[in-house]
């Protein structure tokens, strides 16, 4: 660093509270400098700006940036972001959480939010397990996987989130990794635009947990996985899109999907206009 020179995303970071408590290889810390960077291109003016998040590795995320943000309990946070998004549809409310915490306790409540279109910017950052727990399995881990509480490989299908999301009837679904930083900038970025729900998968590394277990001596070893197993086909069936740590097919990544329809602000206006026009 220059003397007497900040951070250049100094006007984006709440500096004092780092260094940050993320583990070393951890793929969380490129996701919030893809999400700065994005919001530096987007222009959308501060005060307008709403992060929010639930429990977990990911969750703390939010806590570094230099916006308004909400840190909630687990599960719950679609429940707080959808009640804000409500109560003042002005905001560009982002809610940047972990699998563990959108999928695994709160999927009910964001199954719903794509159901309505809320208009929220979800981004899910998938490692693969409860990560601040102590590596336990959940509904993203890939059948066969180790860990903490599936010690001879996990029996379960793992959730097909991009599938999911598009089902249930997102605006928007995407997949990155935390390797393609440009792309996911750019999705990121793109998610700011689109009216109603918007998704984004990142696939991250998680070295002390997930990546040790299952045979990535570091992060460097999981994200060249990533570099050599990944491919972007924008048009790919999202059925098929499921990921696997086997090598025996790619993981896909993509800007999968795009689709404007009335979100629930629309359609709560329209009937809010109808009754005042019925009296």
């Amino acid at each position: 660093m220059i003397q007497g020179k900040g951070h250049p995303k100094d006007a984006f970071l709440r500096s004092e509270r780092l260094p940050h408590i993320w583990c070393p290889g951890c793929g969380i810390g490129i996701v919030l400098n893809a999400y700065l960077n994005a919001l530096a291109l987007s222009g959308i003016p501060r005060e307008e700006v709403v992060l929010i998040s639930g429990i977990g590795c990911t969750a703390r995320l939010p806590g570094y940036a230099n916006a308004d943000s909400y840190h909630t309990t687990h599960g719950r946070s679609i429940a707080f972001a959808t009640g804000m998004k409500i109560a003042n549809p002005k905001l560009h409310i982002s809610l940047i959480s972990g699998d563990g915490d959108l999928f695994n306790i709160g999927g009910n409540h964001i199954m719903h939010a794509a159901r309505r279109n809320i208009d929220l910017n979800v981004i899910c950052v998938n490692n693969f397990n409860y990560g601040m727990t102590g590596g336990q399995h959940g509904s993203t881990t890939p059948a066969g996987s180790v860990t903490a509480s599936s010690p001879y490989g996990n029996l379960e299908q793992s959730f097909n989130l991009p599938y999911m999301m598009k089902a249930m009837g997102a605006s928007y679904v995407s997949r990155w990794t935390a390797l393609h930083v440009r792309q996911l900038t750019r999705s990121i970025a793109k998610s700011f635009t689109v009216r109603g729900f918007s998704f984004i998968e990142v696939l991250s590394v998680c070295p002390p947990n997930f990546g040790k277990d299952n045979g990535f001596a570091d992060a460097y070893a999981q994200m060249q996985y990533f570099r050599e197993h990944c491919e972007i086909d924008n048009n790919a069936d999202l059925h098929n899109a499921g990921v696997t740590f086997s090598g025996d097919r790619p993981i896909i990544l993509g800007d999968f999907y795009h689709k404007t329809r009335p979100t629930f602000h629309d359609i709560e206006r329209e009937i809010i206009e109808r009754v005042r026009v019925d009296r």
